[in-house]
């Protein structure tokens, strides 16, 4: 037998499988099935080697080579074009033939003619008849389809995830199988994704999507956001428009639009397996991943084409190794989504990278914080130890039981071996005693409680004698610091969610569990008590820590933070930030030099990288802490450019592909070195440009200090004397001496201020945001006055109490006459609201109690934001009583009278 003969037994089989019926020509039947392929059928071209029969009709062509012809198989796609293209014996002229296939016994290469610029792809078998019979029934082809996608509403969407979006239709327009995301994280990959899957079912009109990922965990919360998200151009939620089902069986629904499942678990659906849920709970990295490729065979009932679409989550691990016969079964576009791809990943989709998003470029735009490194070394932890010839005790590494035993010779011992071999208990206590001595001290000065602190361990067991180590150093009890790995006997969920959401543990201990793909955003410091191998795992770790979040929720978690979460820390006590070299820079490469000395660096002409870069992560810092009239006067100050856009020139000076982009070209497209450095010099003086005006240089250093504190850990502090300073009405004078000159100066220049002298606030009622404008002027140079100064300081002439910040307006008030007695404004308000309703009550008609309910409600808002609006009520606590319409439904055509008369009344 000859070798085409061979294959042509092998495909016969393939096509069997795929459903087709095999027929001679001299027996043919193209009824005898719906898909039927007749072999040696006759052509103008001389015979081929099978024709395709769907529906009794000819659409399709199969060329058959021997095993060692696989090298040209690309070739033969011209040879099946010509027998496309021939007159069919017995057959009408206008017969289309639309469907192509090259084979041997291992290759299957496919073509749809019917695609624009159509190209031939790999697929791993015949696609079943049922399939093209589908495609011929469609107005036109998928790929066709992919080129037309309509308009982005760009509507709430970052520009991280508009360019991400559009690069990938820009891929699938131009037919590309593959196509890799790489986005930092927390910048929403999973929430783009979804937004390129529902474009896909809905305008491209996708039969099936899967959404793979390699841990149950990760399915689960993918899940979450698909039930979760709304498109901008549908007020239903996704899972009303489209059928989500996350797999955990090993049926697959065929009415699901959306599959998501883990890469184990489809690969035991192809192999009609069942799976322990065990094997999707750890992730798959290069450290847990054992034997070869996963082998893969035919399934009828999940055939290649059952998805049209794989997205691939988290895909810089290892799917694109041992498991990559799971993604070449199905002839699918492949959509990779990561923060740190390596080369491989870069390899595995052909270098198409759609759309990046470095965590650098994140910190800039707010997206993430940036961090800074601590670093413990101990001695044993840097070098090991020896343990002389002696009796010794040791422990089972399972069950822990301990016994003693005499050593027969001197047991010197390295990193590696700690505490795998040999556990120091002392090594432990050293690191996590001095962490315990930093933490509240240098790393976050000033904090009362320790921030939310993720500890990697080795093994479990290294994470057991850690936790009762953090226990007693800490003198705290088992709530204060848990263990949440795979082998935890507490529920892993259970814990994970009181460290994402409560007050305790403070501290969480994990070997690999929350090192990827888990959101703790309040998490604020990462110690590393292992070293990691993986450049891209380190990197994963890393972004655990890379969360942003607001001040009120990080609170919530942690009381006494003064600010929203601006950075995190990673503390090192084994190296890792040596061994490994992170693709992540660090920004701020001089932390002992103060902002203003390196903005005097640069102005007197310092150009280096590791000064620009520092004081690029200080503005980025300061940036996250600045109110909003802060950072319009920074902005005005630096010619209209705000404060985080400066950052970003700074850093793009040092940016290779930004250089490169501002550099002239040669005539053959490369940058000489020549043009390199000037182009370079170019971006960093522009970048540094608004340094060299001092005012804007000195409101910088004003504002940092109005929003640092300094916390003095030298000096120790006893009582000499508890009572009043002997110039307290001195200092007092001094004080209100202040605040009459911030008055005089700026009463012209602040609305607040305007309104307050003049009596208008018929015209216009005073703002919250109006009094933290003035609040924020008084704090700046030379003012300097702050609510507590102003309080004590009129507390001394008049004995009253001044607490909250809307006070502030009955010190003005009172300062210029306006008042003869000193009082809060929440009791001015509640006297003004007493009054007025007396006097609309003197009347016939009298306000009803649910109308009074209301009134008092209002009240309560104005002495917390000096006015009421009508778009105020419909935000809490309004909207739980029925909003505005409600208001409308108690007060009639008055509604809008009772709103501009409470806010002349309570407040004048």
């Amino acid at each position: 037998m000859d070798p085409e003969a061979k294959a042509r037994l092998v495909i016969d089989e393939k096509l069997e499988q795929s459903g087709y019926v095999l027929q001679d020509r001299n027996e043919m039947n193209p009824a005898a099935s719906l898909g039927v392929a007749v072999r040696e059928y006759a052509t103008d071209s001389g015979p081929c080697d099978y024709l395709i029969f769907i529906d009794r009709k000819p659409v399709g062509i199969i060329e058959v080579k021997e095993h060692n012809k696989g090298e040209s198989l690309t070739a033969t796609a011209e040879q099946t074009r010509r027998y496309a293209e021939s007159t069919l014996k017995y057959a009408p002229a206008d017969v289309d033939i639309r469907f192509a296939y090259e084979a041997t016994d291992v290759l299957v290469h496919f073509t749809d003619y019917h695609d624009k610029n159509y190209r031939t792809r790999d697929v791993y078998a015949f696609h079943r008849p049922e399939q093209l019979k589908s495609w011929i029934d469609e107005t036109d082809t998928l790929r066709n389809r992919l080129r037309n996608f309509p308009e982005l509403d760009e509507t709430g969407f970052r520009d991280c995830q508009i360019k991400a979006i559009k690069g990938l239709e820009k891929s699938f327009s131009e037919n590309r199988p593959r196509a890799l995301i790489q986005m930092a994280t927390g910048a929403g990959k999973t929430f783009t994704a979804i937004t390129n899957a529902y474009r896909l079912l809905k305008y491209a009109k996708a039969k099936r999507i899967l959404f793979l990922v390699d841990t149950k965990n990760l399915g689960e919360q993918a899940e979450e956001e698909f039930k979760k998200y709304k498109p901008t151009d549908d007020a239903r939620l996704f899972p009303e428009l489209y059928s989500v089902s996350r797999l955990n069986s090993s049926h697959i629904p065929e009415d699901a639009s959306i599959c998501i499942s883990t890469i184990q678990r489809m690969y035991s659906i192809l192999r009609g397996r069942e799976l322990d849920e065990q094997v999707e709970e750890e992730p798959l990295s290069d450290e847990n991943t054992q034997g070869g490729p996963r082998d893969v065979c035919y399934n009828s009932q999940y055939p290649p084409e059952f998805f049209d679409f794989i997205i691939i989550d988290e895909c810089h691990r290892s799917i694109y190794n041992v498991w990559q016969q799971v993604l070449d079964y199905f002839d699918a576009f492949l959509i990779g989504l990561t923060a740190t791809p390596d080369k491989r990943t870069y390899a595995f989709f052909k270098q198409n990278v759609v759309s990046e998003y470095t965590h650098e470029e994140a910190v800039v735009d707010g997206v993430n914080v940036g961090g800074d490194i601590f670093i413990i070394d101990t001695e044993v932890g840097k070098n090991g130890a020896t343990i002389f010839k002696q009796v010794v005790e040791k422990r089972d590494r399972l069950s822990r039981e301990r016994r003693w035993e005499q050593l027969d010779e001197d047991i010197t011992y390295g990193v590696i071996s700690l505490d795998k071999d040999v556990v120091n208990p002392s090594q432990i206590r050293t690191v996590i005693r001095t962490f315990k001595d930093k933490i509240t001290t240098e790393i976050f000065p000033g904090r009362e409680e320790v921030p939310k602190t993720l500890i990697f361990a080795k093994t479990d067991s290294h994470a057991d004698d850690i936790i009762k180590i953090v226990r007693e150093e800490f003198g705290m009890g088992n709530d204060f610091c848990k263990k949440i790995t795979y082998q935890a006997e507490e529920d892993p969920k259970s814990v994970l969610a009181e460290f994402r959401n409560g007050y305790n543990p403070r501290i969480a201990v994990t070997v690999d569990m929350i090192a990827t793909g888990t959101d703790v955003k309040p998490l604020e410091c990462l110690l590393f008590m292992r070293d990691v191998r993986s450049k891209n795992y380190f990197e994963q770790m890393l972004g655990r820590g890379r969360r942003v979040l607001g001040h009120d929720d990080l609170v919530r978690v942690s009381p006494s933070a003064k600010t929203n979460k601006i950075n995190y820390a990673v503390v090192d006590a084994v190296g890792v930030t040596k061994s490994l070299k992170s693709e992540t820079r660090p920004l701020d490469r001089k932390p002992a030099i103060s902002m203003k000395d390196l903005m005097m660096s640069i102005v007197m002409g310092a150009r280096d990288d590791d000064t620009i870069t520092s004081l690029a992560g200080r503005f980025l810092r300061l940036n996250g802490v600045l109110n909003e009239q802060e950072q319009k006067r920074a902005s005005e100050l630096a010619g209209g450019v705000p404060l985080n856009e400066i950052a970003r020139r700074m850093l793009d000076a040092f940016d290779e592909d930004a250089i490169k982009n501002q550099a002239e070209k040669q005539p053959d497209g490369t940058v000489s070195d020549e043009a390199f450095s000037k182009a370079q010099a170019e971006l960093i003086d522009r970048a540094v440009e608004p340094l060299f005006d001092a005012e804007y240089r000195t409101f910088l250093e004003n504002v940092r200090k109005s929003h640092d504190q300094i916390i003095d850990n030298t000096n120790i502090d006893t009582v000499v004397y508890a009572g009043w300073d002997d110039d307290h009405e001195k200092k007092a004078a001094e004080v209100i001496k202040t605040f009459r000159r911030f008055l005089e100066d700026n009463k012209d220049e602040l609305d607040a201020l305007e309104i307050i002298y003049t009596d208008s606030y018929k015209q216009r009622p005073l703002t919250l945001s109006m009094i933290k404008e003035v609040y924020a002027k008084m704090q700046e140079a030379p003012y300097g006055l702050s609510r507590s100064a102003l309080w004590r300081a009129y507390e001394v002439q008049q004995q009253s109490v001044v607490s909250q910040l809307m006070d502030i307006i009955s010190i003005i008030r009172f300062e210029i006459g306006k008042e003869s007695t000193l009082v809060s404004f929440a009791d001015h308000v509640k006297a003004k609201f007493r009054d007025w309703i007396f006097e609309k009550n003197a009347g016939s008609d009298h306000f009803t109690e649910e109308q009074m309910e209301w009134l008092r409600m209002l009240r309560d808002s104005i002495v917390v934001s000096a006015s009421i609006s009508t778009e105020d009520l419909e935000l809490t606590p309004f909207d739980d009583r029925g909003g505005l319409a409600k208001f409308y439904e108690l007060f009639k055509d008055q509604y809008e009278t009772i709103l501009s008369e409470m806010n002349l009344a309570l407040v004048a």
